[in-house]
């Protein structure tokens, strides 16, 4: 680990600076340069975050690759990055995903693409600083700021009702997070400090930490997103372009549970422990509730949308649980959905790009005709599943062996969800894929292409290898979920 070279800052500023060079000189006449400076600019962006994952000391719970410079010193904030056990695979997934989408783009927009690509990178480098920040404004900053890029995208490259649909998100997300902006000026108020890591060790009363926590779960539940607001993450889904799907599902959703992680559980502990029967339940209706809510749905977008919310409902119970194996199940969950809910969705772009059409009642016998295409989608529906020796089980199995510990009845209903999962993926699956093909358009449908199929075929390795050989993502998180338990476990009340 060589802390003179700034990963961080260069896995964050290169996709920015990438996309703001394509919105001054990108145009339409030159698509393809944008492309290619596009393409290099992502998987640059991802090359640079294999030495954090090299250099990481996985015996150590501290702040890794740290950078510290200072930004408004008037009201002590600084420029203030630096990874753990919890952040890191988070930091390096979202630079994976921004160049599959870039590619999954490649033939797709014909039309505004230097807009589009810039959109997604710098999309991808306000996410990275979300996950990398340890200064509370910083943090803000970055986490408001992924509303913009994402707005554009569902707003302008749509669907016919992204307009409505762009609004919700935004007016959704950002309702949420007004109250976060008080309670991070209050804590800087107590302590003099934006540091994330001085408020971590702030004592606070239990009324204080209620109100902390009030408002960290608007934002944080909004983001998830958790049940009763994630009624604005299907229409999204729905409108957004394919690009835009994958990145709000394997990226977007893990804001608020990094949060959780980040600020919530560390910050007012108590509050935490105090309202952890409350979270527990509302994550349970997300797991149950929503899974059935995805077994009647006729549009596949709107299908693998919920099914996303079951899923990161999984995640927050692991983390309310506050057992050692759930957490470390919720952190490998949100990876593992990162590749699942992504490759899910650009399966169905493949088949959106070829017939125009998202309503399952409009395929059958699609094997027919794709059989690689089939193939590779029977994978990522089975991992979606929590199949054995995929990713998908691999987080579900720790979730579910640890809250055994906590409530056997907690675990049973948290275990619908392998049943559930398994209804809604294979069920939809099965209308798509298999049977005589339907029509004359599923008979003249094409198979995969290179492009689509490398791109399909990365993720079903993430998929197989995180599923087969989970210890090095195990590895990275232990020591830091270890030390954020020990720290949550002692009181704060002054």
């Amino acid at each position: 680990m060589n802390p003179s070279v700034s990963y961080l800052s260069a896995a964050i500023w290169i996709p920015i600076l990438a996309g703001l060079f394509l919105l001054a000189f990108g145009r339409d006449r030159n698509a393809g340069v944008v492309r290619m400076v596009a393409l290099a600019a992502a998987v640059l962006g991802f090359l640079v975050t294999i030495p954090l994952y090299i250099g990481f000391d996985t015996y150590s719970a501290q702040m890794q690759f740290v950078e510290l410079s200072p930004w408004i010193e008037r009201l002590n904030a600084h420029y203030h990055l630096g990874v753990d056990g919890i952040s890191l695979w988070l930091v390096m997934l979202t630079a994976f995903i921004t160049v599959i989408v870039v590619i999954a783009a490649w033939k797709v927009i014909e039309e505004r693409v230097a807009g589009y690509m810039a959109s997604f990178l710098i999309l991808s480098g306000l996410m990275i600083g979300v996950f990398s920040a340890l200064d509370g404004l910083l943090f803000y900053v970055f986490f408001e700021a992924t509303l913009i890029p994402m707005y554009i995208i569902i707003g302008i490259w749509g669907g016919p009702n992204r307009v409505y649909a762009a609004f919700k998100f935004f007016l959704y997300t950002l309702l949420g997070s007004l109250l976060t902006l008080v309670a991070l000026v209050y804590l800087y108020l107590k302590s003099g400090s934006f540091s994330i890591l001085d408020w971590h060790m702030l004592p606070l009363s239990m009324n204080e930490q209620l109100a902390i926590f009030g408002a960290f779960l608007l934002a944080f539940a909004v983001k998830v997103p958790m049940w009763p607001v994630h009624t604005w993450l299907p229409d999204a889904h729905v409108e957004a372009p394919t690009g835009g799907s994958v990145v709000l599902a394997a990226i977007m959703l893990k804001l608020g549970a990094y949060g959780f992680l980040r600020l919530s559980l560390p910050i007012v502990p108590d509050a935490s422990h105090h309202l952890a029967n409350f979270m527990i339940v509302l994550s349970l209706i997300a797991v149950v509730y929503i899974g059935l809510v995805a077994l009647v749905q006729t549009d596949m977008k709107k299908l693998v949308a919920y099914s996303s919310i079951a899923h990161m409902g999984f995640v927050t119970l692991g983390f309310f649980l506050f057992d050692q194996l759930t957490m470390q199940g919720g952190i490998i969950q949100m990876i593992s959905h990162g590749f699942i809910s992504g490759a899910m969705f650009l399966c169905i772009g493949v088949l959106y790009d070829r017939m125009h059409s998202r309503r399952i009642s409009d395929y059958g016998g699609v094997v027919n005709t794709m059989p690689k295409f089939a193939a590779l989608f029977m994978l990522f529906a089975m991992a979606n599943s929590g199949l054995p020796a995929t990713s998908g089980f691999v987080g579900e199995f720790m979730v579910i062996l640890g809250a055994v510990r906590h409530s056997f009845w907690v675990a049973l209903i948290a275990a619908t969800t392998l049943i559930f999962g398994a209804a809604y993926s294979l069920w939809m699956y099965k209308r798509v894929v298999f049977g005589e093909t339907a029509n004359e358009e599923v008979a003249e449908l094409k198979d995969v292409d290179s492009r689509e199929f490398w791109m399909l075929a990365a993720l079903a390795v993430a998929v197989l290898v995180m599923g087969l050989w989970p210890k090095p993502f195990t590895d990275v998180s232990e020591a830091s979920v270890r030390a954020l338990l020990e720290h949550v476990a002692i009181s704060k009340i002054k």
